[in-house]
């Protein structure tokens, strides 16, 4: 029976795994040309000056800012695309990942949190702000890793034909990787949803909420959101929602978590794969979403202490 299980999840994974595949290639692929292109004709040069005296102190090249705007417009594999066309340090790249693992997708996912009984403007805000913070704290934190990252591209002083080609053969490689990547991605959600494991893990989770300042009965959507992504889980809440289990206040709390700490399954294998700290990733985004929601719940416990000491007891 489990093997069964097992054989139908994946072959259920393979349809989806091509339509995803295709779908992020047809993103991913010509932002890489793009990139490839500027960077070789000196437009990436021109940006990195004008740029430069923000993102130095990020420990980042000016450069970089077109990897992390190309994740927060398009997505991670956008910015991931744009990352691998541009020569950086592994810490440089670990700083760049975490920016666009907190802040990528903006327009979507924020509409998606809007939905749900959040401010569209507040989350897009919350994320970008918090993206500059995390840079800002990993480029005095993180020791020099001087060593390279995973760069597709071809030396800046190539002549066009080395370029093209360099690029068309980095392309196959960037291909296989997102196939393979979204392919184990599709298969572990099958398997989740055909051995029904979703509702017994958010059952064990309930504890852990009280850790992260949020609603005993907030497991569920936030297993969901962490596992597979804002998107999901939002779907998730707009049921629990209709169905009077959570309120839309209550949402608004898992919003204020997940905006920092969603689809951690997905990013973490996305960029670990290229070379960055699972841990790293991890640890950060989580640390981030926890300050988030606890400001917030003091904050907001402080303006009511606050609200009922300004009623006249003679009222």
């Amino acid at each position: 029976m489990k093997t069964e299980k097992f054989k139908e999840s994946v072959v259920s994974a393979l349809p989806g795994t091509w339509k995803s595949s295709v779908w992020l290639l047809k993103l991913m692929i010509p932002i890489s040309l793009a990139v490839t292109l500027m960077q070789h004709l000196g437009v990436l040069a021109w940006i990195a000056v004008r740029v430069n005296p923000l993102f130095v102190h990020l420990g980042l090249p000016g450069e970089s800012s077109v990897a992390f705007l190309s994740g927060a417009a398009a997505g991670t594999y956008a910015g991931l695309a744009a990352m691998m066309s541009i020569p950086l340090t592994m810490k440089q790249a670990s700083i760049l990942a975490l920016m666009i693992a907190l802040c990528h997708a903006l327009p979507m996912e924020c509409a998606v949190n809007q939905k749900t009984g959040s401010s569209f403007w507040k989350m897009a805000s919350i994320r970008m702000a918090m993206a500059f913070v995390c840079a800002l704290l990993l480029n005095f934190i993180l020791p020099e890793m001087s060593s390279p990252y995973l760069y597709l591209g071809a030396p800046a002083d190539s002549r066009w034909e080395e370029v093209l080609l360099t690029w068309g053969v980095s392309q196959l490689k960037m291909s296989l990787m997102v196939v393979l990547i979204i392919f184990v991605l599709m298969v572990i959600q099958r398997l989740l949803e055909s051995f029904e494991l979703l509702a017994p893990l958010s059952r064990w989770l309930s504890p852990l909420m009280r850790v992260f300042g949020l609603p005993n009965n907030a497991a569920y959507m936030w297993l969901v959101g962490n596992l597979i992504g804002i998107s999901y889980g939002a779907a998730v809440m707009r049921d629990l929602e209709e169905k009077g289990m959570v309120t839309r206040e209550e949402a608004n709390e898992v919003n204020h978590h997940l905006v920092m700490n969603h689809s951690m399954l997905e990013d973490t294998i996305v960029f670990g794969v290229t070379g960055i700290s699972a841990f790293l990733l991890l640890a950060t985004r989580l640390a981030f979403a926890l300050a988030l929601v606890w400001e917030r719940r003091c904050r907001l416990c402080v303006q009511r202490m606050l609200q009922n000491r300004s009623v006249s007891p003679d009222r």
